[in-house]
């Protein structure tokens, strides 16, 4: 009979607030008359605060950063977990990177051991490639306790990865993964795919290809089709 003797008015004033608060409405009253048309008076420039602490320096060799890396200093230092260190020989020319290191990692002691680790060798192998002549490295050296790295942490651990670049100097990179991606070429692997994307760092440039992670392809087999061209891409004019 009528309108509904159900509905809940508050649910229904809070959701038209909310609204007008996204369309930039952010007061419901203003008890004292403004001048809507006068301009905002110019602020002060704020000078920055200066850092209380200094950065310190990072390794400047492959060998100390590494160890810097998987130790107590590094920013997963305190998370819980075995660090899994870059596996592999950086001078192959070609570096392979991927997120985090998977649950069942820490046990066998190298990064991607299980099922996608036995795809990512089948991969290798169809470029004439296996592990020792690789470098195979993870944005984070532990797995999160989330399981997945928030933004700020990312941000943190693609400063030091690019670092990583500078001392490896590789001359191709595969980037594994969204977050490997993002760290390296700043784009999601959907974005980055089917491109040689130029990464400059201090020790040069290297040429990066974006692919999905293997833990992608085992819960979608469709896109291993589309893998390939990847490494194809990969291995294209790579002497």
């Amino acid at each position: 009979m009528g309108a509904d003797q159900n509905h809940d008015w508050r649910a229904s004033i809070a959701s038209a607030l909310e609204w007008w608060r996204d369309a930039g409405v952010d007061c419901e009253l203003d008890e004292v008359p403004r001048d809507w048309l006068a301009r905002a008076p110019i602020a002060a420039p704020v000078t920055p605060a200066i850092a209380a602490a200094a950065v310190p320096a990072l390794p400047d060799t492959l060998d100390a950063f590494v160890a810097w890396r998987i130790g107590e200093a590094a920013p997963e230092g305190r998370w819980p977990g075995r660090p899994m260190a870059p596996q592999g020989s950086a001078a192959s020319g070609l570096m392979v990177v991927v997120d985090m290191p998977d649950r069942e990692d820490e046990a066998a002691g190298a990064l991607l051991s299980g099922a996608a680790g036995r795809l990512f060798d089948r991969m290798l192998a169809a470029i004439g490639r296996d592990r020792q002549s690789i470098h195979l490295a993870s944005v984070a050296v532990k797995r999160p306790p989330a399981g997945r790295l928030a933004d700020d942490v990312a941000q943190d651990l693609a400063a030091l990865l690019r670092h990583h670049l500078a001392l490896a100097r590789p001359k191709r990179i595969l980037a594994l993964g969204n977050a490997a991606s993002r760290a390296i070429a700043g784009l999601d692997v959907a974005s980055a795919r089917g491109n040689l994307h130029a990464v400059n760092h201090d020790g040069g440039t290297s040429d990066v290809v974006a692919s999905f992670h293997p833990r992608f392809l085992l819960e979608r087999p469709a896109a291993k089709a589309d893998a390939w061209k990847d490494l194809r891409l990969l291995i294209g004019g790579f002497e």
